[in-house]
């Protein structure tokens, strides 16, 4: 196992003397495009921040976006306020005065409790 770990040992010690050199045109490559990566985070950092509005509106998918989310909108309210026959009338429960609720039957004995009046 010690031999194996000098062997690896020569092999790094082998490689970090024998560097391979960078080509020139790469490293102009290299530089080059950093560069332009520079100017371009310049160029955004110069322009004036956009609106809150807009950068919701491209956030939920620009106008496309926000037409669906209207119509869908729309069609609940509508389907809200002129509900089918069948199903009963959100106004009532809205509008009801005589209102109880039972929260939980659990069909427990109460007749101690009319005893002890």
């Amino acid at each position: 196992m010690a031999e194996d770990d000098m062997e690896l040992d020569q092999l790094f010690a082998q490689a970090r003397q024998n560097r391979p050199e960078l080509p020139d045109d790469l490293a102009v490559r290299i530089l080059t495009d950093a560069e332009s990566v520079r100017l371009d985070r310049l160029a955004q950092a110069a322009q004036p921040p956009r609106p809150l509005w807009v950068r919701m509106l491209d956030g939920i998918g620009g106008w496309q976006g926000m037409s669906g989310l209207v119509a869908a909108s729309a069609a609940g309210v509508w389907i809200g306020f002129s509900a089918p026959g069948f199903l009963p009338d959100p106004a009532a429960y809205i509008y009801a005065q005589d209102v109880t609720f039972v929260v939980a039957d659990l069909g427990l004995d109460t007749t101690f409790l009319e005893d002890a009046e």
